[in-house]
C-alpha cells in the first residue's frame, strides 16, 4: 500500500461497491470516501477537504467550486458532463475527466436489441403467447433487415458502433451528425445525410447525441410527425432529446410505431406514466452502458483520470486540457 498523499471523495454513485476504486486508491497513495450527495450543499460538505472528487448525478457548479478551492480534479462516472460546469472548472484551473468509449459496445449492442425486438414484433408475440394466443398478426408486418434503413442522429463512436452491428445484418445504414456533412460517407461507409433526410427515411432511427441546449428536445412533435408511421424509435442517449409527451402522443396516434427506450426525461419514471402503460414501448432502466466489461472499466479509469492529475500525469481522458500546463506528459 503506497503513502496517503491526496484525499479523494467520490460525492455520488448508484454503483454496488466502490471495491474496484478501492484497490486502485490504495495503489495509488489516495485516500477514498463517499457520500450519496444530490445538492449543491450536500456536495460542499462532503467534499470540504478533498484534493479531488468523482461524480456520477451530483451538481459540481460554479458556486460548489468557489467553496472548494483545494479540488483539482473532477472524474466523471460516464460520458456525458451536462452536470458539471466545465468552463467554471477550467476557470479555476480544475481538470475535468470522463470515460467517453467505455460503453461504446454495451450502449451500441442494446440499442441494436431494442431496434431488433420492436422490428421483429417480439413484444407483441410474446405478450399473446402468454395470453393463450398464437395470432401472428398483432406483429405484422415485418419486414426482412435487408429492406430497412436504420437512420443514426449522432455518428460518434458508439453511433458508428450502431451503424456497424445493424450494417451487418442487413440494414441501409444512413446518418446525420453536425460535424459532418451531408453527401459524404463516413470512414465505415455510411451515407451522411441531413437531419430532416434521417427523420423521412429511416425505419429504425436511433439517437446517440450528448443532452446541450442544441440537442434538447431534438425529437419534438415535428420531428416525430415527420418519420415514417410504421417506423421505430430508439433512445439509449439522453431522455431530454426527444419530448416525451410528443412521442406518447405519437406511439397513441399511430404517428410512430414503437419505441424502445433505455433513458427518459423523467428518471426513474413513476409506473403510472402514460409512456409506462404503452404496449408499443420497451422501457430498460438506464441500463444501456452495462456489462460486467464496461463496469470494471468504468470504474477503474474515473478513478484513474483523477490520480494521475493530483500525481502530476496528463490522464488518459481530458476535456479541459489547457488546465494541464506545465504538468507531465
Amino acid at each position: 500500500m503506497a503513502r496517503v498523499t491526496h484525499k479523494v471523495v467520490v460525492v455520488d454513485c448508484d454503483h454496488e461497491s466502490l471495491d474496484i476504486e478501492r484497490d486502485l486508491a490504495a495503489q495509488r497513495g489516495i485516500e477514498l470516501e463517499s457520500a450519496q450527495c444530490r445538492t449543491e450543499d450536500e456536495v460542499i460538505a462532503a467534499a470540504a477537504d478533498a484534493d479531488a472528487v468523482l461524480v456520477q448525478y451530483a451538481p459540481i457548479t460554479a458556486r460548489v467550486l468557489d467553496r472548494l478551492p483545494a479540488v483539482r480534479a473532477i472524474g466523471r462516472y460516464g460520458v456525458g458532463i451536462d452536470t458539471i460546469d466545465v468552463a467554471a472548472a477550467t476557470a479555476r484551473g480544475v481538470a475535468v475527466s470522463n470515460v467517453p468509449d467505455y460503453g461504446t459496445e454495451d450502449v451500441s449492442d442494446h440499442a441494436l436489441a431494442l431496434a431488433l425486438a420492436l422490428s421483429r414484433g417480439l413484444i407483441e408475440l410474446d405478450r399473446g403467447i402468454r395470453a393463450g394466443s398464437h395470432d401472428q398478426v398483432p406483429a405484422k408486418p415485418l419486414h426482412r433487415f435487408a429492406t430497412r434503413v436504420f437512420g443514426i442522429v449522432g455518428l460518434g463512436l458508439i453511433g458508428r458502433a450502431a451503424g456497424r452491428k445493424a450494417a451487418v445484418l442487413g440494414f441501409t445504414v444512413i446518418g446525420c451528425d453536425p460535424c459532418q456533412v451531408p453527401g459524404t460517407r463516413t470512414s465505415e461507409g455510411f451515407e451522411v445525410v441531413s437531419f430532416d433526410d434521417v427523420l423521412r427515411r429511416s425505419d429504425v432511427l436511433s439517437l446517440h447525441v450528448p443532452l446541450g441546449p442544441d440537442t434538447h428536445h431534438l425529437i419534438d412533435a415535428d420531428a416525430l410527425a415527420a418519420m415514417k408511421p410504421t417506423a421505430v424509435l430508439v433512445n439509449t442517449c439522453r431522455g431530454g432529446v426527444v419530448d416525451t409527451a410528443a412521442l406518447v402522443a405519437a406511439l397513441t396516434t399511430g404517428g410512430l410505431k414503437a419505441a424502445g427506450l433505455d433513458v427518459l426525461e423523467e428518471d426513474p419514471v413513476p409506473a403510472d406514466h402514460p409512456i409506462a402503460r404503452l404496449d408499443n414501448v420497451i422501457l430498460t432502466p438506464h441500463i444501456a452502458w452495462y456489462s460486467e466489461e464496461s463496469y470494471g472499466e468504468l470504474k477503474y479509469r474515473t478513478l484513474e483520470n483523477v490520480a494521475d492529475v493530483l500525481a502530476g500525469r496528463r490522464p488518459r481522458n481530458i476535456l479541459n486540457p489547457e488546465v494541464l500546463a506545465g504538468l507531465e506528459i
